[in-house]
Formats: C-alpha cells, sequence, structure tokens
C-alpha cells in the first residue's frame, strides 16, 4: 500500500455525553467517523462547542468515548501513547524551566541520557527558529514564542501523530500568520500526521490537505472537503476565497452532507 494512503487514525461511530453536575445530560458527539492518513495535514472547523476540541481529546486518550472506538495503527487508544502527541492553545511549558530543558522534557521523562535529549531539543529548537533563546524562560518570551516552544517539545518526543487544539488562537493576526508558514515548514521536514483544530476557516484552508467541517452541537461531521490547491497557497488566489466563502456558507446552514 502507497504509504500516504495508509490510514494511520481511524474513528468509528464515535459518541460523547456529558453529565453535569445537577446530573442533567447533553450529547457533544453523535456518531463520528472518519479516517486520517499517514503524513497528511488536516484540519477541523466548526461552530464555538460543537466538539471539536473533545474528538481531539478522545483521539489523544485523555477522554473515554461513551460509544464508539480510536485506533491508531489498528490498536485502540484508551490511554495518552508516546506515537500521539499534543499542542493546545495554553502553550502548556513549565515556568521554572528554561527553554531548552522545556523541549528535552519528554525525553527525560522516558530515560534518555542528558546529551543525547539535549542534542535533540536543539535541532527542534533549530527547526523553529528558537535555538537562540534555549536559556531563556518562559515569561520571557512572547506568545508566539512560547508556541514555537510547544510545537518543538510536541515533536521532541517523537511522535507520529501530532493533534493541535487551536494552537494559534491566542495570537494576534500576524503572529498567527507567521506561525502558520513555521508549522507548515515544520510538516514539510518532518512529514508528521497533523490533525489541528480551528475557528479559522481562513486558516484551514491556508494549511490543510483535508478540511473536517462539523455542525453545531450534538457535533457530526457535515463535510469533508479536499484542498486541492499547490502548496505555497496564497490567499490572492480566487480559488483560496472560493473555498473559504463555499465553507463559511457550509458553516451557515443546517444541511448535513458529505463532499470527498
Amino acid at each position: 500500500m502507497n504509504e500516504k494512503n495508509r490510514e494511520i487514525i481511524g474513528i468509528n461511530g464515535l459518541s460523547k455525553t456529558f453529565t453535569t453536575q445537577k446530573g442533567d445530560q447533553f450529547l457533544a458527539v453523535d456518531n463520528i467517523s472518519l479516517r486520517i492518513f499517514k503524513n497528511s495535514f488536516t484540519c477541523i472547523v466548526g461552530p464555538s462547542g460543537c466538539g471539536k476540541s473533545t474528538v481531539l481529546r478522545i483521539a489523544a486518550g485523555l477522554e473515554k468515548a461513551s460509544a464508539g472506538t480510536v485506533h491508531y495503527c489498528c490498536s485502540p487508544v484508551t490511554k495518552p501513547c508516546g506515537e500521539i502527541g499534543l499542542v493546545f492553545q495554553e502553550y502548556s511549558l513549565f515556568p521554572w524551566m528554561t527553554v531548552l530543558d522545556n523541549v528535552a522534557a519528554g525525553p527525560e521523562f522516558a530515560g534518555i541520557n542528558k546529551k543525547k535529549r539535549h542534542h535533540d531539543a536543539m535541532d527542534y529548537l533549530c527547526m523553529v527558529n528558537m535555538e537562540e533563546f534555549k536559556n531563556a524562560y518562559p515569561h520571557e518570551l512572547s506568545g508566539g514564542m512560547r508556541q514555537r516552544v510547544a510545537i518543538a517539545r510536541a515533536l521532541a518526543n517523537e511522535p507520529d501523530v501530532l493533534l493541535m487544539d487551536e494552537p494559534f488562537g491566542a495570537l494576534d493576526a500576524h503572529t498567527r500568520i507567521l506561525l502558520q508558514q513555521e508549522l507548515l515548514r515544520v510538516w514539510q521536514l518532518t512529514r508528521k500526521t497533523i490533525v489541528l483544530v480551528t475557528h479559522s476557516v481562513d486558516e484551514a484552508v491556508f494549511l490543510a490537505d483535508e478540511i473536517l467541517v462539523m455542525s453545531s452541537r450534538p457535533g457530526r461531521i457535515r463535510k469533508i472537503i479536499r484542498v486541492d490547491m499547490e502548496r505555497p497557497r496564497s490567499r490572492a488566489n480566487p480559488k483560496f476565497g472560493t473555498l473559504t466563502d463555499d465553507i463559511l456558507r457550509e458553516l451557515g446552514n443546517g444541511t448535513v452532507k458529505r463532499l470527498v
């Protein structure tokens, strides 16, 4: 089988019900099935509260599904594993550690010796253009710089799949565009499989091979769109604007349908 056509994450009939403190139940995600292929870049878009982050957390093994299954390379995902990394919007860096030690933290927990983990951490810092700040602390960095470090730290654990939950959501518009370009460059260097949740349709069209459009709660897959534009993509390209408008229109209606 062609490597790029090999399924790496499979989600089948996934549903999630939450119970409030008062005992009321609400269905957050309903019967989601999808396939993520090796080395692909997938974005998930949808209205606030539609369950995008819930799907990601279940895929990472951080939440239990109420129904359905998640598989990584045909093995069930029931708890966090080293093959699946996660990057949050909040950076989640250790404030008492330097940039270098933050990136090397995962390998340290895994028992990798100091010389190797620092060498590898420097490689990943160079990849995200943060090598000059290896001795800085998180509070000394801008939001964009902290997110670069968070990405390097996730990569240092050498996952096969990188799940990213609104990684650029807290950044200003200019920094967000710069980080999108950086992430694409890192993806092209490493060819990690990336699944990124975003509220920004523009961001999804710029980054993704495939875009999953979710409905409002309970979250369902409304449409799957293949982005047939060569990289690097220009926002001035009429096809870019047309696809962005089509997805925004889809988010604005209530019809559930699928386009492959």
